[in-house]
């Protein structure tokens, strides 16, 4: 049996992503980016933005959210996600 590699799943769901037949709603999307981001560096590493720089904070907030969790979690948690758009783009 062969193992099954979470980096390259992570990567191949990285790539689906962007081509999905619609686009993620918002809460959606900070979840994806929180995910991609704790995967990708880790805890959030970066200051705050600025208060009136909404997109950029509430990107900031959906990372941070996730401080602690485990790259390999936050891997898991972006591919099931992707998984469930393309499911729900097919219905």
């Amino acid at each position: 049996m062969a193992m099954v590699n979470v980096n390259d799943l992570f990567l191949k769901a990285s790539e689906d992503v962007k081509v999905l037949p619609f686009k993620p709603d918002d809460d959606t999307m900070l979840l994806l980016y929180g995910f991609y981001k704790q995967a990708t560096v880790g805890d959030v590493n970066t200051d705050k933005p600025s208060f009136f720089n909404f997109k950029d904070t509430s990107k900031w907030n959906a990372w941070e959210k996730l401080k602690g969790m485990q790259k390999i979690q936050a891997q898991g948690n972006y591919i099931k996600l992707v998984k469930d758009l393309q499911i729900k783009s097919k219905q």
